[in-house]
């Protein structure tokens, strides 16, 4: 409906212009033949009527009406028109119709010099004209032009239904695989246009992101299944010996058996703590980041009082980054405590910059880890048969929110070779040149 309104309105604006067209044409021909039939009088005779192929209509009109001078197919015939142009506008161009038939003519006033030359000063009038042409006397030109408009139209709207069809079969491809997918279901996939247009780039993005969900929620679910499992096994051993305190007073110690729920319970807490910690830090939205001096973590943060184990420190240059504070500092504790839990007689921690980066390093001399279980460690509850008898009632939690929230500083923490104990190396991005506090 729209291409028909706008093609309408194109059709009447061509006709229309058409038509001015043709009519100044008819006008400016029978003009020019009438200024060309003045310019051939000569006093004392009657003026030759020489028509044209096209105006065919000439007539001399004198100041009494009377036709002095017509072309053969006037002969005998009225003036052509009863309008006699004034003195101070003396062409005049006319449309005359009489008896189903109109003319379009030049009505031209001889000039005085010219009427004085001629005819001693008389007024004369010239009258050159054609008969209208069926473009402009009928209706055919409305007709074509409305005709045209209405293919036009038709043909155009089928051009653009065939393209915006053809354009939008894959992207109802895509919503219809979108439906079909489900929390239950995220390996469905919505197909790919082989051409790298919009739609192609559209479907190649969802896919990208259905992987990513898909990854998501499975790590999701293996999450929750690993923490129902560790907290399963404190809660059962819990409510073991709470029954056995019901069961049997006489036989068991209320003592012992309170001092051991409460060791149970802040275990349950700490357990749950970390949970949430890690959570929290692969879900929520980060803080906005500030200006942090790793060096001062490394030399003032440091927890190292935890074990009988040395901690030394070494800055090598200046190392600042864009980051938090809390989780940063977080992170370095959690690697010295690793570290000291597995020491045999020292800690060395070192902050320098590297390669465009800011590189910390905690290395101790313990037994070390192989390089099979170098990237497994970083799983959630994962915790070797050393780490176990070093520390029975650890989470499993502390190199995965490290991890985790080295990630989300985009950058890495990595297990790398060393030749003895563990080598941990954090890496970040350096805090970009001219980076103030406010700016960050």
């Amino acid at each position: 409906m729209l291409s028909l309104l706008v093609f309408t309105v194109i059709a009447v604006g061509l006709d229309l212009m058409i038509r001015t067209r043709i009519r100044d044409h008819i006008f400016r021909l029978t003009q020019r033949v009438a200024i060309d039939w003045i310019a051939s009088m000569k006093p004392g005779r009657p003026p030759a009527a020489v028509p044209t192929t096209q105006v065919n209509l000439l007539q001399l009109i004198d100041s009494r009406g009377r036709v002095v001078a017509a072309s053969p197919a006037l002969a005998g015939k009225p003036p052509l028109s009863a309008v006699r142009p004034p003195y101070d506008d003396r062409i005049l161009h006319l449309t005359e119709c009489s008896h189903g038939s109109c003319v379009m003519l030049t009505a031209n006033r001889v000039s005085p010099q010219e009427a004085r030359f001629v005819w001693g000063g008389e007024s004369h009038i010239v009258y050159a004209g054609m008969i209208e042409p069926p473009a402009l006397a009928s209706h055919i030109l409305e007709v074509g032009t409305l005709t045209a408009a209405l293919l036009t139209s038709i043909f155009t709207t089928w051009i653009v239904w065939s393209l915006v069809g053809r354009t939008l079969r894959p992207v109802e491809a895509i919503r219809a695989r979108t439906a079909e997918i489900s929390v239950s279901d995220l390996s469905l996939r919505v197909p790919e246009p082989a051409c790298d247009d919009e739609i192609g780039r559209l479907a190649r993005t969802v896919n990208k992101t259905l992987s990513r969900l898909e990854e998501a929620v499975e790590q999701q679910r293996h999450f929750a299944s690993i923490v129902s499992h560790e907290l399963k096994t404190p809660v059962t051993g819990l409510q073991t010996q709470l029954e056995e305190a019901v069961l049997y007073p006489d036989h068991v110690d209320q003592g012992e058996v309170i001092q051991a729920g409460l060791a149970t319970t802040e275990r349950l807490r700490a357990l749950i703590d970390n949970i949430l910690i890690f959570a929290r830090i692969r879900t929520a939205a980060p803080d906005p980041p500030e200006p942090v001096d790793l060096g001062a973590l490394v030399q003032e943060e440091l927890i190292t009082t935890t074990r009988p184990v040395p901690v030394h420190t070494q800055v090598k240059s200046d190392v600042k980054v864009l980051g938090n504070p809390v989780q940063l500092t977080e992170v370095l504790n959690n690697l010295v405590v690793n570290a000291q839990r597995h020491a045999a007689t020292r800690v060395e921690v070192s902050a320098e910059r590297k390669d465009g980066q800011a590189v910390v390093t905690v290395s101790d001399d313990g037994d070390g880890i192989a390089p099979e279980d170098r990237e497994r460690v970083f799983q959630p509850f994962t915790r070797l048969d050393g780490g176990q008898r070093k520390d029975p009632t650890g989470s499993g939690l502390g190199l995965a929110i490290s991890r985790a929230i080295v990630t989300a500083h985009h950058g890495t923490l990595e297990i790398e070779d060393s030749p003895r104990g563990a080598r941990f190396v954090l890496r970040l991005p350096l805090l970009p040149p001219g980076t103030t506090d406010r700016q960050a």
